[in-house]
């Protein structure tokens, strides 16, 4: 059993905490203590509080402000008295945090008495708290994020004035900078900040939660139970758990280390070459936040960007998502058979047995679920959840003790400090974004870069989420990147389906009055198909200011939410391949390291196993893959699943036996006939029934041997 001074033993990996530290006598009790206090208070608060949103956010900044100064030390040192030295400053600037918060709480009504006017203690406490933000942001990931953040506030009331063009911003004064940052709700205590202590912190909790419980061994033993019986059983084995455990983790490198230290040595065994077996976990890794029913927290955080149900997300977020890690499942199917590894798991479980044991393990996702169809915020539900996991490990032969519990609070807060402090710190660059209307003019940069064209956009997206990504967690470049591009990709995503609408002919008439303003002589062409370019012109001649009002006339509601939603599910989709990308990509260095691997070239292997992630939201942007009927999704979905196995057979060489040159050419244009949105049924059928050809003819050149355990 875990004594409060043995951390250690309960840290998870993810964690940027000080061994030294983690050790002292003293000061591994008092974190241990204050994460169990924030912890409850989050709980308390975003379930039967009723607490402002601003005393939250500050109070959320204060908390994990000086549990980031405890356990993240300003520099390193192993000279014992400099490290009293840092600790000693360490704790002053906790205090500090804390200390801001409580002048915000005690004196914000006398600031608004004075007009907003401020004093010299104001003017002290704000810039306290920007800059103690950015000297945290700096420990937990380095110069990137805290640089970028400073050059987004002096933008405000110094250089914005001094650039010429579409980026020039008149200015405001200081005190208004440091007003909106830290008093007014928003920038480092605003939008951001409530998505931290509430939807992100309190799935985080739960995975923690879960993880105590034991579901983790279930989640193992029913991956083997399921996959383990199959050729590369081991590497199935890891693309199911991972799927599995990324869900509710939160984290792709908790996720890597909590299942990769079982799948990777499994992988190994079997006869995987080491360097992929690490690749294969990183890129199952980072799926798991793409796989409903929570996504990491996600899909709260997308639901309440688009105003879309959460129910509506995750349904049309599953799909996507198993086609990812069927995608992965691929990879191994054919290194398997490259590799020889033809036996199957050593012994695997029954699926009967594995569910008798941990069948209570299910039922803590079955109370989340529930609660969000009746209708509880997600937070309450998160709440009632993690009161599940406790009542359900009753049922089972380890049931959880209040030591547990307490565990499971602190690893859930310690997981939560790097990405609160990076969320507070998003706040603040987030602010400055739709304070100056970067966002607008960003978005139209993007789209005169591009031309016009939905898929360069999307390249340039995928550009920006993997420079974003190398400082800042998944979750937060999600929201940066959703801020900056979501509405012009919005847009190009609805022109996408007015241009189809134009060359049918079937433009809603009172979509055509539009016309009748913008283009008069273009009406008579209106109500007969026409070709691409005539529609393109069409639509090119309507004035910018129109353009709204065009689509809201031509297109649904529900088609616009639909444009809306992949928009944004093309970003957070695009955002999760910083983790598998190189130069920084930390969830393969994590599987290297227990591979034992080089790390740049398990990036690499990991990239390229992960293709998934930049193949499916294409599908969003050209195919009704998100907002189609229940035929045209599933349609999308079975032809999409043999073409992305074509092209992996064609990128890897490999089928059921070696390819040459033609016959990967051959097997990329059959992969690619299924996956272009060309509309046309017959040629998807082809292209079908040639790779079926293929293969079958592949399995009998090289049958497989399968070997006993």
């Amino acid at each position: 059993m875990n004594t409060p001074s043995d951390l250690s033993s309960i840290r998870d990996e993810d964690a940027p905490v000080s061994n030294e530290r983690e050790q002292h006598p003293i000061l591994s009790k008092v974190f241990y203590g204050l994460a169990i206090i924030t912890a409850l208070w989050h709980i308390y608060t975003n379930t039967l509080g009723t607490v402002s949103e601003l005393w939250n956010s500050v109070i959320h900044f204060a908390a994990f402000g000086l549990l980031a100064a405890l356990t993240i030390p300003a520099i390193k040192t192993t000279q014992q008295r400099m490290g009293r030295v840092v600790l000693a400053v360490d704790i002053l600037l906790g205090l500090a945090a804390v200390s801001c918060a409580l002048y915000l709480m005690l004196f914000e009504n006398n600031l608004y008495a004075r007009g907003v006017v401020f004093n010299g203690w104001d003017w002290f406490f704000s810039i306290l708290a920007v800059a103690l933000i950015l000297e945290f942001a700096r420990r937990a990931t380095g110069w990137f994020i805290p640089t970028l953040a400073f050059v987004a506030l002096t933008y405000v009331p110094v250089w914005g004035a001094w650039v010429s063009g579409m980026f020039h911003f008149p200015g405001l004064t200081w005190e208004t900078t440091l007003y909106r940052s830290f008093f007014a709700g928003e920038g480092m205590l605003g939008s951001i900040a409530n998505i931290s202590w509430s939807f992100v912190f309190m799935f985080i909790l739960f995975g923690a939660f879960l993880i105590k419980s034991g579901a983790g061994d279930f989640i193992i033993d029913i991956a083997k139970a399921v996959a383990g019986r199959f050729i590369g059983g081991p590497g199935l084995v890891a693309v199911f758990s991972s799927g599995l455990m990324g869900s509710v983790s939160g984290s792709s490198v908790a996720n890597t280390v909590s299942t990769g230290v079982i799948t990777i040595p499994l992988m190994r065994k079997a006869g995987f070459p080491p360097k992929f077996a690490a690749g294969v976990e990183a890129a199952a890794s980072t799926g798991g936040q793409l796989m409903p029913p929570i996504m990491g927290a996600g899909a709260f955080i997308m639901a309440s960007y688009t105003q879309l149900p959460y129910l509506t997300i995750i349904a049309y977020a599953a799909l996507p998502a198993l086609l990812y890690f069927l995608s992965v499942a691929m990879f191994v199917r054919v290194e398997a058979r490259r590799s020889g590894v033809q036996k199957v798991e050593e012994n695997p479980p029954k699926v009967i047995d594995v569910f008798k044991k941990g069948w209570h393990c299910l039922l803590p996702i079955a109370v989340l679920v529930a609660a969000l169809i009746y209708g509880f915020t997600p937070t309450y539900s998160a709440g009632i959840a993690i009161i599940s996991v406790i009542v359900a490990s009753w049922l089972s032969s380890n049931p959880m003790k209040l030591k547990d519990v307490m565990d499971s609070l602190v690893l859930g807060t310690r997981n939560m400090v790097t990405t609160a402090i990076l969320l507070l710190t998003v706040g603040l660059i987030v602010n400055v974004v739709s304070t100056t209307g970067i966002g607008n003019t960003f978005s139209l940069l993007v789209t005169d870069w591009a031309g016009g064209s939905l898929f360069i956009t999307i390249v340039l997206i995928a550009l920006a989420s993997l420079i974003l990504g190398m400082g800042l967690p998944v979750t937060a470049a999600y929201i940066v990147l959703a801020t900056l591009s979501a509405p012009a990709l919005y847009v190009l995503i609805a022109e996408s389906q007015l241009l189809s609408l134009l060359m049918s002919g079937q433009l809603p008439q009172q979509a055509q009055a539009i016309f009748m303003l913008a283009a008069p002589d273009a009406m008579s062409l209106l109500s007969a198909p026409m070709d691409t370019e005539t529609a393109q012109s069409l639509l090119a001649a309507v004035p910018p200011d129109f353009k709204t009002t065009l689509l809201q006339q031509a297109l649904s509601p529900h088609a616009l939410g639909m444009a809306l939603l992949s928009a944004h599910m093309i970003i957070f989709w695009l955002s999760q391949d910083s983790n598998v990308t190189p130069p920084v990509c930390l969830t393969a260095f994590a599987a290297a390291a227990i591979a034992k691997t080089p790390p740049m070239a398990t990036g690499f292997t990991a990239w390229k196993i992960s293709k998934g992630l930049y193949i499916i939201p294409v599908l969003f942007a050209y195919t009704s893959f998100i907002g189609g009927s229940n035929i045209e999704i599933l349609k999308i979905f079975f032809f999409a699943l043999f073409g992305v196995y074509a092209l992996v057979a064609a990128m890897e060489g490999y089928l059921e036996h070696p390819l040459n040159l033609f016959l990967r050419a051959v097997l990329a244009v059959i992969g690619l006939s299924m996956l272009w949105p060309h509309g046309m049924l017959l040629v998807d059928v082809a292209g079908l029934i040639a790779f079926i050809a293929m293969f079958a003819w592949s399995y009998k050149t090289n049958p497989p041997k399968l070997q006993a355990a």
